[in-house]
């Protein structure tokens, strides 16, 4: 067996929640390359991890297990794409998140994955000011784009400034369970004074895996995945938070291709 991921991993790897997999596994859909006898853990290869973002792909698109079954069970191209056509053509133009996720299939399905180009880097402690919630992450958006909003206005109002780039760190309950701890944070040198939601906070220390997607966040576990692949493969990986850094986005620029999200997967440096 090639590199392979728990099912937690696998569960932040492909935005699909711990219960989902368990429910795919069991439907048939998505079975687990080993699950120890005794404990009942599953671990999943790295080399599902296409299958299982075409999976996510089809369940933003509504479609339903059985079809789902009959397009990854198809037994050639054209049949494959003549059923997800017939189920494209009953949606597309209802709603903004069915065209979305319909072209972000699109390109998975045509487009050939580019080389990640994956670097290294160590991230000091820093000094903060930041804002942390539990929340579901159907809720994780527009909760960013608040939180994001009021430490920039706590910021010019108490006329402390910036020295880094804004950051987000995510525990992995968020992606596997679905809820879980976000904090949203921008560096600044000197303390800033709790108002709100803000507060003065220490970003911790880590080694991280690094990888960039570029342009809008609905693909954005395609990046995920491959940075996934990456630390599964060189056994890099350790446990704590994600971390993704916001060098270009809401809302400094409108148009979403030229968003840049830096993603970082916490790992302990060999070398």
């Amino acid at each position: 067996m090639g590199a392979s991921l728990t099912i937690g991993d696998f569960s932040r790897a492909t935005h699909l929640s711990i219960k989902a997999l368990r429910h795919y596994h069991q439907a048939g859909l998505l079975e687990p390359v080993e699950v120890d006898e005794l404990s009942g853990y599953r671990r999943y290869s790295i080399d599902q991890i296409p299958t299982a973002q075409i999976i996510h792909r089809f369940r933003d698109l509504d479609m339903p297990l059985d079809e789902i079954r009959a397009v990854l069970a198809a037994p050639d191209v054209q049949t494959r794409n003549d059923l997800i056509a017939d189920h494209l053509r009953r949606l597309e133009g209802t709603l903004e998140r069915t065209q979305r996720a319909t072209a972000s299939l699109r390109n998975l399905l045509q487009r050939p994955a580019p080389s990640p180009r994956i670097e290294h880097r160590n991230v000091e402690e820093t000094a903060a000011a930041a804002i942390s919630q539990v929340l579901d992450i159907e809720d994780a958006w527009p909760w960013y784009q608040g939180a994001l909003a009021e430490l920039r206005a706590t910021l010019a109002a108490q006329r402390v400034n910036a020295t880094g780039t804004a950051g987000g760190i995510f525990s992995s309950a968020l992606f596997s369970k679905e809820r879980g701890e976000a904090t949203i944070f921008i560096p600044c040198a000197a303390a800033v004074r709790a108002v709100g939601r803000v507060t003065a906070s220490t970003i911790a220390a880590v080694e991280l895996a690094t990888i960039v997607h570029c342009g809008p966040l609905g693909d954005i576990d395609l990046t995920y995945g491959a940075l996934a692949t990456y630390v599964a493969q060189h056994a890099l990986a350790v446990d704590g938070p994600v971390r993704e850094y916001y060098h270009v986005g809401w809302p400094d620029a409108r148009d979403e291709m030229d968003w840049r999200t830096e993603i970082g997967w916490p790992i302990f440096q060999t070398g």
